[in-house]
């Protein structure tokens, strides 16, 4: 088991008032998988993503990642928890505007102490994997909307993450990039990826292998789908 969320409940306080967001969310994920979360805007998808990667801390509950609890970490220890196993996907890239996309992909590298030759190398193998190797030098205002998401996907998978988180990866993408995106984390998991990804698209979710709902803070699991083309098939 790479993950393991159990009775998570995570509140917000607005004044005087306590807002609950996640009710006792439990959600187990293994090695290999491709998950898609779902759910409308206010769901609490986006909490859970920032609990699964570290960028917030639950309320109560407990979290595993790789056989391991990270909730008793401090800051310091999450912060190397997420360089070293998480690798993250956002709608609108996060790429630096001034950098190239070598640059952008090295720059885990630099946080994590990698030698300028071996992150040089790391980075171009990650341009390659994602079809960018005549795009390296070019910055991301000479970059279409789906080469820059997978620049950003190169820079996730640079540092051999045990778990590829994306936030609603689609979202910035006309269809035909969003397709070939598609396609592209179809193939890292079939080499093995552990994918989760948040989208509110059922058509993005229908590649996954397993769909998990989540509305007014409280996930239920559905069958997931065979294809993109929305035909269900068996859990």
């Amino acid at each position: 088991m790479i993950l393991k969320l159990d009775h998570i409940y995570k509140d917000y306080i607005q004044g005087k008032m306590v807002v609950p967001v996640l009710k006792d969310v439990s959600l187990h994920v293994e090695e290999g998988e491709y998950v898609a979360i779902m759910g409308p805007s206010g769901s609490g998808k986006s909490t859970l993503m920032n609990i699964v990667g570290c960028l917030d801390r639950p309320t109560s509950g407990t979290y595993e990642l790789a056989g391991e609890n990270v909730l008793g970490r401090d800051d310091k220890a999450m912060a190397y928890i997420r360089l070293n196993n998480l690798g993250f996907v956002f709608q609108n890239f996060q790429l630096l505007p001034k950098q190239t996309a070598l640059d952008n992909v090295c720059l885990p590298l630099v946080y994590a102490g990698v030698k300028k030759k071996e992150r040089i190398k790391r980075a171009s193998d990650a341009l390659r994997l994602v079809g960018l190797e005549d795009r390296m030098y070019f910055k991301p205002t000479q970059l279409s909307g789906g080469q820059k998401q997978r620049v950003a996907i190169a820079r996730a998978m640079v540092n051999r993450p045990k778990i590829l988180l994306a936030d609603e990866p689609t979202g910035a993408l006309d269809s035909k990039s969003s397709t070939q995106l598609m396609e592209l984390f179809d193939e890292l998991n079939q080499n093995g990826v552990t994918i989760i990804m948040i989208t509110h698209a059922p058509e993005i979710a229908a590649y996954a292998k397993r769909i998990v709902d989540i509305f007014d803070g409280e996930i239920s699991e559905r069958d997931a789908y065979t294809d993109a083309s929305g035909k269900e098939g068996s859990s």
